[in-house]
C-alpha cells in the first residue's frame, strides 16, 4: 500500500511544505509507517501569516449570521463524513473505532454547530450610572490567532478550538499534533468543499520545534489556544511573556477519584473504570488517583480489578474493541517505564502491568495492558507525575478530611469525580477540591456552555461556551455621559 501524502492548508489550497521535508506518521496498531506528514517551516508560517492577515478584514466584517451559516455547512459535512473520519480516528491515533465514532467525531460537528449557533446570539454587556451615562462594551475579534491541539483527541479538541476563535471573526493558523495529522488533513479537505473564505483558516502541519514554536512567537499571532503538556505550556508562557499575547493553556492533570462507601456500588464500579482506562487512559481528565473509602476498599479493588480484566483489547478498527493501542512508541515505553517506577516504589500490580503482543495485523502495535498499582504513599512520583495512560492506582482513606487532603496533595488541579450518595458531603467537597470541574456521581458528561479548564499546572483560562468567545475578543468599554 502507497503511503498517504498529507498536505498544508493554506490560503485555501492544500500545499506541500516549501522545503519538502516530512515525517513519518505510524500506525500505532501495526507499527508500521502508513502516511508523510509536513514538516512546515519559517517560509509556510509567513505564507500562512500573510493568508490570515489578508483575509482577516473580510471575514471580521461578513455578518453573524454569514460566518454562522459558513461553519454550519463544515458541521454538516463532519456528519456527512462521519465514518471515515472516525475510521482515520483510530487508525491515526490507535483508539477503538466505536470510541471515534460515538464520541470524537460526534463531538467534532457538535463543537463547530455550537459556536456556529452561539455566534449568532452573542451579546455584550451594558452599565448604565444612575440616569448620568451609558456604558457599553464591543467586543472586537483579535486578528490573526494560533491554535495548537493534542494527539489524544485529535480532531474533537482541533475543531474545539478554530470553532470558537472562527466564530468571533478571527482568521487562524492552526497546529494538529504531528504524531496524529490524519483527520486535520481531512478536514481540510472539507473546508474547501464548504466554501470557507480563502486564507481564514490555515493548517500547518509538523513538530513543536519546527513551527509550534515559531508560530506562538511570531509576533503576528494575537492569542494562543493552547491544549497539551503542562511544560509545554510553560514554555509558550516564557517564551512569549514579552510580547502580551492572549493565553489560554489547558495543561495535564492528575485527576482524583473519591469513592465513598455510600456510593450506588455497581454503577460506580463501572464509571471508575471507564474514567480510568477510557481512551487508554490518554485522556486529561482520566480519574488515575482512586481514593476508596477504607470500609468498601478491598471490594471495590477486587470488583474494579475484575471489570478491567474483561477489557476486550485489540485492533483498534475492530468494533468489538474496547481497549486499543497507545499512540506512539515513544509513549509506550514512557508508559512502561512509570509501571516499572511503581514496581521500585513498593507498589503492587493488581492487573496488567506489562506490554501485549497481539497476532496479525497488529503484532508490532502499541499495546500496554490497563493497569491497577496498589500500595503507594500519595508522595512517590507515581501518584505526583502525570503518565497519560492506562495506569491508575487506588488508596484508601478513613473519613472526608483525609479523602480531600489526599485529593488536594497534587500540583495538578483539572478535574475530580466524587462518588457518593449523601449530597451535603458532595456539595461541601466540590467547593473544597482545588480542581476545575468536579464531577458527582458521573464523569465526562459535558455541557458546551460550561467553562472548561483547571488550577495549578493544570493550566490558565477556561474554554467553552461564553468563556471561549469572549477570550477570543478585545472588550472595550465605551462611556456616553448624558446631556445636562
Amino acid at each position: 500500500m502507497s503511503l498517504i501524502v498529507i498536505h498544508n492548508y493554506i490560503n485555501g489550497e492544500l500545499l506541500p511544505p516549501a522545503d519538502g521535508e516530512y515525517l513519518d506518521t505510524y500506525e500505532p496498531a501495526t507499527g508500521q509507517v502508513y502516511a508523510r506528514t509536513p514538516e512546515s517551516g519559517a517560509a509556510d508560517l509567513q505564507t500562512a501569516i500573510d493568508a490570515a492577515q489578508a483575509a482577516f478584514p473580510g471575514w471580521a466584517q461578513m455578518p453573524g449570521e454569514h460566518k454562522s451559516q459558513c461553519l454550519i455547512r463544515l458541521a454538516d459535512l463532519i456528519e456527512a463524513n462521519h465514518d471515515q473520519l472516525a475510521e482515520a480516528e483510530a487508525r491515526d491515533n490507535g483508539k477503538p473505532v466505536t470510541l471515534a465514532r460515538n464520541v470524537d467525531i460526534y463531538r467534532a460537528a457538535a463543537n463547530i454547530r455550537f459556536f456556529a449557533q452561539g455566534l449568532t446570539q452573542f451579546s455584550s454587556e451594558s452599565h448604565g450610572m444612575e440616569n448620568r451615562a451609558i456604558n457599553f462594551t464591543l467586543r472586537d475579534p483579535l486578528g490573526v490567532v494560533a491554535c495548537i491541539s493534542p494527539w489524544n483527541l485529535p480532531l474533537y479538541l482541533f475543531t474545539w478550538k478554530i470553532a470558537p476563535a472562527l466564530a468571533m471573526g478571527n482568521t487562524v493558523i492552526a497546529k494538529p499534533s504531528e504524531i496524529t495529522p490524519m483527520t486535520a488533513w481531512l478536514f481540510s479537505r472539507l473546508c474547501i468543499e464548504a466554501g470557507l473564505p480563502a486564507g481564514v483558516l490555515n493548517i500547518l502541519h509538523g513538530s513543536g520545534p519546527a513551527i509550534g514554536g515559531p508560530l506562538t512567537t511570531h509576533p503576528a499571532i494575537k492569542a494562543i489556544s493552547f491544549t497539551g503538556g503542562s511544560a509545554t505550556g510553560t514554555l509558550i508562557k516564557q517564551a512569549t511573556a514579552h510580547q502580551h499575547k492572549k493565553l489560554s493553556l489547558e495543561l495535564g492533570g492528575k485527576n482524583p477519584t473519591l469513592v465513598f462507601a455510600d456510593c450506588d456500588f455497581d454503577r460506580t464500579v463501572e464509571q471508575v473504570a471507564r474514567s480510568a482506562f477510557a481512551n487508554q487512559g490518554q485522556i486529561c481528565l482520566c480519574g488515575s488517583r482512586i481514593y476508596i473509602e477504607r470500609s468498601i476498599y478491598d471490594r471495590f479493588v477486587d470488583a474494579l480489578t475484575e471489570q478491567v480484566k474483561q477489557l476486550k483489547i485489540g485492533d483498534p478498527l475492530d468494533p468489538q474493541t474496547q481497549f486499543g493501542a497507545l499512540v506512539s512508541e515513544d509513549h509506550m515505553r514512557k508508559v512502561l517505564g512509570y509501571i516499572d517506577l511503581a514496581r521500585q516504589e513498593g507498589g503492587t500490580v493488581l492487573t496488567g502491568g506489562k506490554q501485549i503482543r497481539l497476532e496479525g495485523r497488529c503484532a508490532d502495535g502499541y499495546f500496554v495492558a490497563p493497569t491497577i498499582i496498589a500500595g503507594l504513599s500519595n508522595q512517590c512520583r507515581t501518584n505526583q507525575e502525570e503518565i497519560f495512560g492506562p495506569v491508575c492506582t487506588v488508596q484508601a482513606f478513613d473519613n472526608d478530611d483525609e479523602a480531600l487532603l489526599m485529593a488536594n496533595d497534587s500540583d495538578y488541579g483539572l478535574a475530580c469525580s466524587l462518588w457518593s450518595r449523601d449530597i451535603n458531603r458532595c456539595h461541601r467537597l466540590a467547593q473544597q477540591i482545588n480542581t476545575g470541574i468536579v464531577w458527582i456521581n458521573c464523569w465526562l458528561l459535558r455541557d458546551l456552555r460550561t467553562p472548561f479548564g483547571g488550577m495549578k499546572a493544570s493550566g490558565s483560562g477556561r474554554e467553552g461556551g461564553l468563556e471561549a468567545m469572549r477570550f477570543f475578543t478585545e472588550a472595550k468599554n465605551v462611556c456616553i455621559q448624558y446631556n445636562d
